[in-house]
């Protein structure tokens, strides 16, 4: 992984497996639906705060919108995405809320977009970290420059549970996953440790899998047989360290006016994942915290 690797992989067909190196089952999206829908934490009056971070224009803002016209069956932007990707277009920390079919309620996860990872003028480390910690605010508008004061109206001083980040999520696109810059590659590896050190589950969102290959880009049921598709996902996982089986792959809404089937269902499979790991983090730190104090 970094600026200097070969792309004459690029102009060869990638060969298809002879059977899917990951099961999904296609075309069945009812269950997984009703899964994510009817998801309750455990702990009354928790949620799951899902913090979405990655190189700008990886499709952050485009995975947020996609989850919710999943969940609502219709087309969805709540949140603004930008289709150039030169740079960050999210400027402030936004918390996203996904309203049920009940308008006055709300799904018990939410979503937070941050600055993409320019290697010089992305989104600060250590802001990101004080995120995970839910010290941060929503309205906080990032500065490359500085990280967030503890005497800025936008710093939490005494953040609650729900607050804090319960699942990490790093989103960035397959078609530069292995020419990702050396920096940012050292950024994701950074918030990573941080992320470590308080126990948050990490995955990733694999985006843009459509311009990998014509095989998906012609039939996305083709993503778990094209074994180019795998390599590039090995690549990150043993770049920054997430494993393999906390890697996604997705294709994000974009330019389609109707749903798709399997899009839905490779976006579903990711946030039933998601929602389990945020779950069993919850659990997990409710369990600690009764044990020997709370999370700070």
């Amino acid at each position: 992984m970094g600026e200097g690797h070969s792309k004459s992989r690029a102009s060869k067909p990638p060969p298809l497996l002879s059977k899917l190196w990951r099961e999904i089952n296609w075309r069945d999206n009812r269950s997984i639906l009703q899964f994510v829908k009817n998801y309750k934490p455990h702990v009354e009056g928790q949620q799951i705060r899902i913090l979405l971070y990655g190189p700008a224009g990886a499709g952050k803002s485009s995975f947020i919108n996609s989850v919710q016209s999943v969940l609502r069956g219709t087309m969805y932007t709540q949140a603004l995405a930008d289709n150039i990707g030169y740079d960050s277009f999210t400027k402030k920390y936004t918390t996203y809320k996904i309203p049920t079919e009940d308008p006055q309620s709300f799904y018990p996860f939410v979503f937070n977009d941050i600055m993409g990872l320019e290697p010089i003028k992305g989104v600060h480390v250590d802001d990101i970290k004080l995120a995970l910690k839910g010290r941060v605010m929503d309205g906080y508008r990032f500065n490359p420059e500085w990280r967030l004061s503890e005497d800025d109206r936008l710093y939490n001083n005494s953040p609650d549970d729900n607050d804090k980040v319960h699942v990490l999520v790093c989103v960035v696109p397959a078609s530069t996953v292995s020419q990702m810059n050396d920096k940012t590659v050292q950024k994701i590896r950074d918030i990573r440790m941080e992320a470590s050190a308080l126990d948050i589950p990490q995955v990733a969102i694999v985006t843009k899998i459509d311009e990998v290959c014509p095989e998906i880009t012609n039939n996305l049921q083709n993503v778990y047989k094209v074994e180019y598709m795998k390599e590039k996902m090995q690549q990150f996982s043993a770049g920054v360290g997430i494993p393999m089986t906390s890697i996604f792959p997705v294709k994000n809404y974009h330019e389609e006016i109707d749903l798709n089937s399997d899009m839905d269902s490779l976006i579903l499979s990711a946030m039933k994942h998601i929602i389990t790991a945020g779950e069993d983090h919850v659990n997990f730190k409710k369990t600690q915290s009764g044990c020997s104090g709370t999370w700070a």
